[in-house]
């Protein structure tokens, strides 16, 4: 059975396997050496590249990834047709569905690059003297309204709205512009004619929407859209904040575990989700392994937990 690994460099197909491989070109050995691998370790790996090129010289994945390309996050869109996945050099890479075969109509489709866009820089926090790495921590989708795709993507402080569209038309005939898109002299117009739309090549753009920033003090763990799709929350070691998609210059504090005296922290929050239908329940976990059902309509601080 095969599995799955991507990279925004290159697509790898896993297969369960016991033959050695030899690393690509240009690769850097990371991590230990194939002697002290384990059964499951030894993996024939085929290297499929983002254009659709196929690489002579298969590789381990486990050794020979570039830093930059080891995939930190992985998340489904609420349909399985497209998967989003972030590395730790701040990008996206989103991967589509191909069309199952009609020779084998019950076999699963493949997934193909859709699109790549660097969602995150490298920072500096000048007041704190810390550095912000651009490591994407984690994905969320939001439920599709139109045609357009949107998703959440967050580093360790910065959460940002992506919007991903496609264009497969384009207009020509104007009036007031020649080929090129320059202005026409309004002189040499002298009839007017109904612009058309004619196909073209699919392109796939991706355009950020908001950036939601300074929300927290430490690093984001996790971020969770709510149901009624018009809020979400994000999540830190100590605090759990909610979020409107439309307000990025203000968020509540709906959990708070942060003592009076740091000396008397005892945990850490780990991850926060929210529950699939009812906006108003939440949960999270802590590093104490337990978990803490919350119900907004009990309190605006939900430092007391339901369950």
């Amino acid at each position: 059975m095969a599995g799955a690994i991507w990279s925004p460099r290159c697509w790898v197909r896993v297969f369960i396997g016991g033959r050695s491989c030899r690393p690509p070109r240009g690769s850097r050995p990371l991590g230990r050496s194939s002697a002290s691998w384990g059964p499951r370790e030894h993996r024939a790996v085929e290297v499929l590249s983002a254009r659709g090129g196929r690489s002579s010289q298969p590789s381990p994945v486990s050794r020979f990834a570039l830093a930059a390309d080891i995939i930190s996050t992985v998340e489904f869109n609420h349909t399985g047709e497209l998967l989003a996945t972030g590395d730790k050099g701040g990008r996206v890479v989103i991967f589509q569905r191909e069309p199952e075969s009609k020779n084998a109509p019950h076999s699963q489709g493949e997934y193909d690059v859709y699109s790549t866009f660097q969602s995150h820089e490298p920072e500096f926090d000048y007041l704190k003297s810390l550095e912000i790495e651009e490591k994407i921590n984690k994905i969320k989708w939001l439920p599709q309204q139109n045609a357009a795709h949107s998703l959440l993507s967050t580093n360790d402080k910065t959460i940002k709205l992506w919007k991903i569209t496609e264009r497969d038309k384009r207009p020509e005939g104007y009036n007031l512009k020649d080929e090129e898109g320059k202005l026409k002299d309004l002189s040499t117009v002298t009839s007017l004619q109904v612009p058309v739309l004619k196909p073209m090549d699919l392109m796939v753009e991706v355009s950020p929407r908001r950036i939601f920033a300074n929300g927290h003090t430490y690093h984001i763990n996790s971020i969770s859209v709510n149901s009624d799709c018009e809020t979400y929350m994000s999540a830190d070691d100590l605090r759990i904040n909610l979020w409107h998609l439309a307000i990025t210059d203000r968020s509540f504090n709906i959990v708070d575990i942060k003592p009076a005296n740091m000396e008397d922290l005892t945990e850490v929050i780990t991850a926060s989700e929210f529950h699939p239908h009812h906006c108003n329940l939440f949960v999270y976990s802590s590093s104490k392994g337990s978990l803490r059902l919350c119900d907004m309509r009990a309190a605006a601080l939900c430092d007391r937990h339901s369950k």
